[in-house]
């Protein structure tokens, strides 16, 4: 009688799927035509019309553009001919009436990737840096806090596929470590030193500058203050959502602020508010023009209401849209109030050929680790279907872990990568050992026998997240790659694969 599959193996083959879709999408990303979007200059006149990086180019005037030789190949047609338009289709809008000169200097294209497995700068190249604030001990809120400005502040830039977070060694000093793909050691240290200059301005009058000592005293990011508005029907189509929020500025800002209003009149387009906007800008880049209440018109206040919008197809993305704008714009305007001169701790270029071969040979060597072992569980067993099982589950493991790493969008570099044969090496050990009971006392039946390896198995489990927690912390963060690959693949291994591998197990018993 042919047996059922049980709830435990259909539970596997249900992650396994689940983690394909994760890692390929669906559609598969590698049935994808065009060429990707990878860095558009911030406030450039193709980034006003719509243009954003991750979107895809399939048409340059009509023309089909299926790799980035034909992306490149129809751009030089343009090259000297600076009247000719260009009109350029993306998934998701048409735009047109450009001039080819405009989105040769002012866009950055790459190839579609074949999966959504991101790969960290060991295997991708570019530069890491790891930053600390001049002769100041940053807590770990302060280091949170000053990533998250540099982050929005490179984002600013137009820089995409940048990583910045903050990270603590072992002696309880904290840093914030930027990784920025395609990038070198000169152009992060020039982004970082760059960075600084946050000004008001009303028409070509600067009102305050960034910091305490220039205006900006602080700024409201919870309570009553903050508040984000139920979502409206947008006449032009889909749905937008207000946000408002507080500012306190210093006296001095106060007062000039209400010198420049008082000689304001009335908007026109825009009955209520002052003829004039308030223009934020950070280092000499326009971030945001923000509308003025008329009645601010000539008063003397150390307290602004700051208020913008945010648009989406559906009322959620409409509000999702707007938390995210006032959350950046609520970083921008703290940023000056951070009074940190940045020290550059360390700086490291990484060569993408290097993590290309590293990949290759350490992949490589473990897939023949894999086959040296299944042979010999081949010789010692003389089970062929035990050494299938144990190739299925070890290749799930993978599979699984790549998954995870997909949907959260975690970066994979090589200490993820050594994670991961970690992983296979501690799943061959529970595999080896569900198989040893499983034929070792005959006085036990089969059940019995497996439930003695899993509590054999739990036990190594538990020691081995107990020893990775630490390394989660350790090491200025550079190990946490190698302790999450780990931690998750040997996580999956004990819920889900190696239940299944008893199934299987015990399957072949029978």
């Amino acid at each position: 009688m042919k047996q059922k599959l049980t709830w435990k193996i259909w539970i596997l083959i249900i992650v396994l799927v689940l983690s394909l879709l994760a890692i390929f999408g669906m559609p598969p990303t590698f049935f994808e035509k065009g060429v990707l979007v990878s860095e558009v200059e911030a406030n450039s006149t193709i980034f006003e019309s719509g243009l954003r990086p991750g979107m895809i180019i399939i048409e340059i005037n009509t023309k089909e553009i299926l790799t980035i030789e034909d992306y490149y190949k129809e751009i030089d047609t343009f090259v000297g001919n600076e009247t000719k338009k260009l009109e350029i289709k993306t998934k998701n809008l048409e735009i047109i009436n450009l001039f080819s000169s405009e989105i040769l200097n002012q866009v950055l294209v790459k190839e579609i990737p074949t999966s959504n497995i991101k790969m960290g700068l060991d295997l991708a190249g570019g530069a890491r840096g790891i930053i600390q604030a001049e002769d100041i001990t940053l807590s770990s809120s302060d280091a949170g806090e000053l990533a998250e400005v540099i982050e929005n502040r490179l984002n600013v830039y137009g820089v995409t596929d940048v990583k910045v977070f903050s990270i603590s060694d072992l002696e309880g000093n904290n840093y914030v470590k930027i990784e920025i793909a395609g990038a070198s050691p000169e152009d992060l240290e020039r982004l970082i030193s760059e960075q600084g200059k946050f000004e008001a301005k009303i028409g070509n009058e600067t009102v305050f500058e960034g910091g305490k000592d220039k205006g900006v005293t602080s700024v409201t990011r919870s309570g009553q203050q903050t508040v984000i508005e139920g979502c409206l029907e947008n006449p032009s189509g889909g749905f937008y959502s207000n946000f408002r929020f507080g500012i306190f500025l210093s006296e001095d800002a106060a007062t000039k602020h209400a010198e420049i209003t008082g000689a304001l009149g009335e908007n026109i387009e825009s009955p209520g508010y002052l003829s004039e906007t308030l223009d934020l800008y950070l280092d000499d880049k326009l971030v945001d023009s923000l509308l003025i209440s008329e009645g601010l018109k000539g008063r003397v206040t150390t307290q602004i209401q700051i208020s913008g919008s945010g648009q989406g197809e559906t009322c959620e993305d409409a509000e999702e849209t707007a938390a995210s704008e006032m959350k950046n714009l609520q970083t921008v305007l703290i940023t000056g109030s951070l009074p940190y001169k940045l020290e550059i701790v360390k700086l490291d270029t990484i060569s993408s050929a290097l993590g290309d071969e590293f990949t290759k040979t350490i992949l490589l060597a473990g897939l023949v680790a894999l086959l040296v072992v299944s042979l010999i569980i081949l010789i010692k067993y003389r089970k062929l279907k035990s050494v299938i099982a144990v190739l299925i589950t070890s290749i799930s493991e993978v599979i699984i872990i790549l998954g995870i790493a997909s949907l959260i969008e975690w970066n994979l570099d090589l200490p993820s990568i050594a994670g991961i044969l970690a992983t296979i090496g501690t799943g061959l050990d529970s595999q080896i050992i569900i198989l040893d009971e499983a034929l070792s006392s005959k006085f036990l039946n089969i059940k019995q026998r497996l439930k003695r390896a899993f509590s054999i198995i739990l036990g190594a489990y538990s020691t081995a997240v107990v020893a990775l927690l630490p390394l989660w912390l350790a090491g200025a963060g550079l190990l946490k790659g190698f302790a999450f690959t780990t931690i998750i693949g040997i996580t999956a291994g004990v819920l889900i694969t190696r239940p299944a591998f008893s199934d299987m197990v015990k399957r072949i018993e029978k």
